[in-house]
């Protein structure tokens, strides 16, 4: 199975967690590893899953921004 990234996952771009995430996923379908390491590599996902929304959401709020279509908190 291979290794997460060495980087904090906060620290990744999209493109880095998105690639990183399609990676784990496929190891997880391979399911080749120890129960330990499948726990790491779902954890790992999950993580790398919630950084991909996040900054998704963050270029959803600047491009409603720059168009002048921002809306208010919790409108959307």
């Amino acid at each position: 199975m291979p290794t997460p990234s060495n980087l904090p996952v906060e620290e990744l771009t999209f493109e880095q967690a998105s690639q990183e995430l399609e990676q784990v996923v496929a190891a997880l379908e391979a399911d080749s590893g120890s129960l330990d390491e499948t726990l790491a590599l779902f954890s790992r996902g999950q993580d790398l899953a919630r950084r991909c929304s996040a900054l998704l959401d963050l270029a959803e709020l600047r491009v409603r921004t720059l168009s002048g279509n921002e809306l208010p908190p919790g409108e959307d």
